[in-house]
């Protein structure tokens, strides 16, 4: 798709009356635009593209959209192959109505109706992000985002891996590759099904070693996570939530974000999670130790958190002294404070003793409410005989849980030194930097879903949601697409499998068994990105140059560069800024394959990968 901006600056330079010296000045056509003028109406009228996008046919009459228009001028510095209304003007729109006009509260940030690809293999490597403006660039965003080819399938069991023969609904399944593609390929089959999606995404500290590339500016950081929570949004199923770990970096931000993609209405808690045990004395300020856990419903009304199992302590409090064939039960106040002069009457105890309420408040039941508890043996004198009453309360009878409290203590749910604990009794050394506890996770799973429900963790990182849903039994997705996705993720799982002992297996009472599916997105120009990563000698780089400069994947505007001064150009660079120039060659919206051409011969997809491609998405042949 060519680039509308330019065509638009390309055909007003043409007009004499917008340019003094050399220069357009975007004033003279703002104020053409407003009378209208006839003569730059008819000009803009001449190229399809932009006539398609500032002018509505109504009923055989042309409309143009000056308001459109106006805001498309003033924001002219852009990103290639986008326009955003968000640019420099931040805080100018919601939607497509001025924030002064609009009744919400929103979060504006320059590029903000962008999509922000975000790609990236390994944990050292970074690029340019690559930005999609969601209207003017349509097509080129529902080929980005429309589902893709997977490979490599793999089934994983407790006696090895083997190729994948099938796939079913139920299966537990692993995916690597650029986790907004991912979703939106999903999307086509889970929809509405996913029960809990847990997140634990680049906390946008630039310093905290996190395997992404935790080094966007705000702005961009926001475009991130924005892009994937909206897909993330229509996974859930109605009475599904969303676990988001964040810390105070970006965490009110994310909040308000949250409250726009999701409904304020349906923001449920911020758990605050206490990630350290010990002070950090060496801190410039203060000792930050603990992390947010943002919970937000698909539907508030409809979302139901589980109780927590009560504790041992809690069931220790309750004893059957009076051997009542109810079981154990513990004593409980029989006054109240809110006064009633039907429920102040006199109580004869067993000894005879006559007793009253404490003064200024009454007994909680009427006279005869209380003769039926008593005859039922739900009243308690003291083991004398001669204290005011007590009702009997039976852990028989109690809720059998307890409501979870917003504030979670590391002796709870474990700490960051536990969690390093874990990968390093799996791996014998540090395989990942910032792992969550497993009893972090187990909370979590639990509280918002039930056995068979599906979970999925879309930042997957070492593998602690999968690990933890497999031995509570749920099914799960996780997406990750980092290069030790199957060094440090997949492996973990196969231990897991295997009967694995570590974290919360002894609680959970987990000794092996089950089955997960690895499969990866197929790839286009990502193998050139890959290559291109290890890439260190002007040998290899000129290979890949002129494997890029012919492949039908390049991106259009070099396509129109004779090569031989396209090659000139690239052999008058050094190193760094070679690989920089072949990165711009590849077309990022050619990443990785469509399904809709999983039939081209030219893609060599074989018979069985594409029978489970098909099964996968459920497509009937």
């Amino acid at each position: 798709m060519q680039n509308i901006l330019d065509e638009l600056i390309n055909l007003l330079s043409q007009d004499k009356r917008l340019v003094q010296n050399g220069r357009l000045f975007k004033n003279k056509v703002v104020a053409l635009a407003l009378k209208p003028d006839g003569q730059l109406l008819k000009m803009l009228c001449s190229h399809p593209e932009i006539k398609s996008i500032f002018f509505s046919d109504i009923d055989g009459t042309l409309v143009f959209d000056k308001v459109k228009f106006q805001q498309f001028v003033n924001n002219k510095e852009f990103l290639p192959d986008s326009y955003t209304a968000f640019k420099n003007k931040i805080g100018l729109q919601s939607g497509d109505e001025f924030l002064r006009e609009g009744k919400d509260v929103v979060l504006s940030w320059p590029f903000r109706d962008t999509v922000l690809e975000g790609g990236q293999t390994t944990e050292s490597s970074s690029r340019g992000e690559v930005f999609w403006h969601e209207v003017l660039a349509a097509s080129e965003i529902d080929t980005l985002l429309a589902p893709k080819v997977f490979c490599n399938f793999k089934r994983y069991t407790a006696s090895g891996q083997k190729k994948a023969e099938h796939l079913s609904a139920s299966d537990n399944l692993i995916i690597k590759g650029n986790n907004l593609v991912a979703l939106h390929s999903i999307k086509k089959v889970f929809a509405g099904r996913i029960k809990l999606i847990y997140i634990d995404p680049p906390y946008n500290t630039g310093n905290d070693g996190f395997g992404y590339n935790d080094r966007f500016n705000h702005s961009s950081w926001l475009t991130f996570m924005k892009n994937r929570l909206e897909v993330a949004r229509d996974l859930l199923s109605d009475d599904g939530s969303i676990w988001i770990n964040i810390d105070d970096g970006e965490s009110h931000y994310l909040k308000v974000l949250c409250d726009e993609l999701f409904g304020r209405e349906n923001f449920v808690i911020n758990f605050i999670w206490q990630k350290k045990y010990s002070p950090a004395n060496d801190a410039r300020w203060f000792s930050d130790n603990h992390d947010h856990i943002l919970v937000f419903a698909k539907n508030k009304e409809l979302f139901r958190p589980n109780l927590l199992p009560r504790s041992e302590a809690m069931n220790q409090r309750y004893a059957n002294p009076d051997n009542d064939p109810r079981g154990p039960w513990k004593p409980g106040g029989f006054s109240v404070k809110t006064y009633s002069k039907d429920y102040d009457y006199p109580i004869e105890t067993p000894s005879g003793k006559v007793v009253y309420p404490p003064k200024g408040s009454c007994w909680q039941t009427s006279r005869e409410s209380y003769l039926k508890k008593l005859a039922d043996n739900r009243i308690y004198f003291g083991p004398r005989g001669d204290s005011k009453p007590q009702l009997k309360q039976f852990l028989s009878e109690v809720q059998q849980g307890m409501v979870c409290k917003s504030i979670w203590t590391y002796d709870e749910v474990g700490h960051n030194q536990v969690s390093r604990s874990e990968i390093l009794k799996l791996f014998g050394e540090f395989a990942f930097s910032t792992p969550k506890p497993e009893k972090l996770l187990k909370r979590i799973i639990e509280l918002s879903s039930n056995p068979g429900e599906r979970v999925l963790d879309f930042f997957m990182g070492s593998g602690t949601t999968p690990a933890v849903a497999h031995k509570t039994g749920r099914k799960y997705i996780g997406i990750e697409q980092m290069n030790y996705i199957e060094s440090v993720a997949v492996k973990r799982l196969q231990k897991v499998i295997e009967g694995e002992k570590g974290g919360i297996s002894p609680e959970a009472g987990w000794s092996g068994g089950g089955n997960f599916v690895y499969m990866e997105l197929k790839k286009l120009n990502m193998q050139y990105i890959d290559r291109l990563n290890t890439a260190d000698t002007s040998a290899s780089l000129e290979k890949l140059f002129r494997e890029v400069a012919f492949s039908p994947f390049a991106n259009y505007r070099f396509g129109a560069m004779p090569l031989h001064k396209l090659e000139k150009h690239f052999l008058s660079l050094d190193l760094p800024e070679r690989k920089r120039l072949i990165m711009d060659m590849l077309d990022k919206n050619q990443l990785y394959l469509n399904l809709s051409e999983i039939e081209d011969e030219d893609h060599k997809i074989s018979l069985t990968c594409k029978k489970l491609n098909l099964g996968f998405y459920n497509i009937k042949r």
